[in-house]
């Protein structure tokens, strides 16, 4: 199955500092694990462009678009507080519109039979920000906005995103909530932020709370209904919001994945995406801030949408 790694170095351009975990190393690391695996030689790689205006705005209002691009710092020392852990500077726009860059192209990679399946390694993350918000480091939603582009553009009249970051997609949630063509599902610690998720929603937003210090064996069994809630809906293509701060090395939560877990999502889900896609796979890095961790799991979930 081949598979893309969509990336920009313009997504480098993004730093909240030398406190603040999501950093540029993120991508330094998972580059470095990628070299080492020896898997740089069996997938193909691309370059994002920044994503045009009308693509981000399928999946936000105008008007928080506009209020993005109107705060974006012009001096390079200048920096904007977007939420109380969401900083944009002088560069953070252009990082940003290149994430979500990555989601649309990496769609457009897969309609055309170029590509079966796409992991975009890209930052800033985007499953906190909202239909007209900014939030949880996330300025622009990327997963949405790949989603939106796919059943807009290309005219699918069904996708499903799947969200496996130790955190609720609740961004994500708050922009696909009332639109039925779109099968949501998502995994996460609770409670813990964002502090929701648990309450009642429609029959194909599937979330599924977890326990801090929910065992691996135990975790599985949780989420094991939601391949057959995939099933049933039937995706045209599959998203997923592939956030690796569940993994027991990240401090950033309290659950306990390991590298294998993330492998044994991904076979699933491409199972089903083999059945109802053609196979189609995006992917986009959400969370996932003990380096090491980090890269060594985005290298088990790519092997695993190779294989």
């Amino acid at each position: 199955m081949t598979v893309t790694i969509m990336r920009s170095p313009k997504c480098n351009l993004h730093n909240m500092g030398p406190e603040h975990p999501e950093e540029p190393a993120r991508m330094h690391s998972i580059n470095d694990q990628i070299i080492s695996s020896g898997l740089e030689p069996v997938v193909h790689f691309a370059y994002a462009k920044p994503a045009p205006l009308q693509a981000l705005e399928r999946a936000h209002d105008k008007d928080f678009v506009k209020s993005v691009f109107d705060k974006s710092p012009q001096e390079p020392d200048e920096r904007i507080w977007l939420d109380e852990d969401t900083i944009m500077m002088h560069k953070s726009l252009d990082a940003a519109l290149h994430a979500a860059g990555a989601a649309v192209d990496a769609v457009d990679l897969v309609m055309a039979e170029q590509t079966k399946s796409v992991f975009c390694a890209i930052r800033p993350p985007g499953h906190h920000a909202g239909r007209n918000k900014s939030s949880g480091f996330c300025i622009f939603n990327n997963v949405a906005i790949g989603a939106m582009h796919a059943l807009d553009v290309h005219g699918l009249e069904r996708v499903a995103i799947i969200d496996f970051d130790v955190h609720h997609g609740d961004g994500t949630q708050d922009i696909v909530k009332d639109d039925e063509r779109i099968f949501f599902a998502s995994s996460f610690q609770h409670p813990f932020f964002p502090f929701c998720g648990d309450e009642p929603s429609r029959k194909d937003i599937v979330n599924v709370p977890v326990p801090a210090g929910t065992s691996p064996e135990d975790y599985r069994e949780l989420i094991k209904h939601w391949f057959t809630a995939i099933d049933d809906f039937q995706p045209q293509m599959i998203f997923i919001s592939a956030g690796f701060d569940s993994h027991a090395e990240d401090d950033m939560g309290h659950l306990r994945l390991v590298e294998s877990d993330y492998a044994w999502i991904t076979e699933n889900l491409k199972k089903l995406a083999e059945k109802h896609s053609n196979g189609r796979i995006v992917s986009v890095l959400e969370g996932g801030y003990a380096l090491s961790a980090l890269a060594r799991s985005v290298v088990a979930h790519v092997k695993a949408l190779a294989t």
